[in-house]
């Protein structure tokens, strides 16, 4: 069975989009939020981006997995054109080794914030 490596980043991520959320963006519940990334978290530049995530519930966020272009359609008009856009063109560029220390410290402080 392939295990997915869960960085200590990435934990603190699903924190703060959930918590900033607060419930699933598609169907407003509650139960079960997950962060959703629309790049999955594979694509580096965009792994810890706020505008890469969004909290949906576990049925909404497998439900969006299993029908693609569904998602990509919520997802566009979500974030809106010109902020999908430009999630897009972030996607796109390969980034040298994140900064993983000023990340943390940013989603801590955002976190404190909410």
């Amino acid at each position: 069975m392939l295990k997915i490596r869960i960085d200590p980043l990435d934990k603190l991520f699903s924190q703060y989009i959930r918590a900033r959320d607060k419930c699933c963006q598609r169907c407003g519940g509650t139960n079960g939020l997950q962060c959703a990334h629309f790049h999955g978290r594979a694509k580096r530049s965009t792994r810890w981006d706020e505008d890469n995530a969004v909290a949906l519930g576990f049925g909404c966020h497998i439900y969006f997995t299993s029908h693609p272009l569904e998602f990509t359609e919520w997802f566009r008009k979500h974030l809106g054109e010109e902020k999908f856009d430009l999630l897009n063109a972030r996607a796109r560029i390969t980034y040298p080794k994140p900064d993983k220390e000023a990340i943390r410290l940013y989603l801590e402080e955002k976190i404190r914030r909410l």
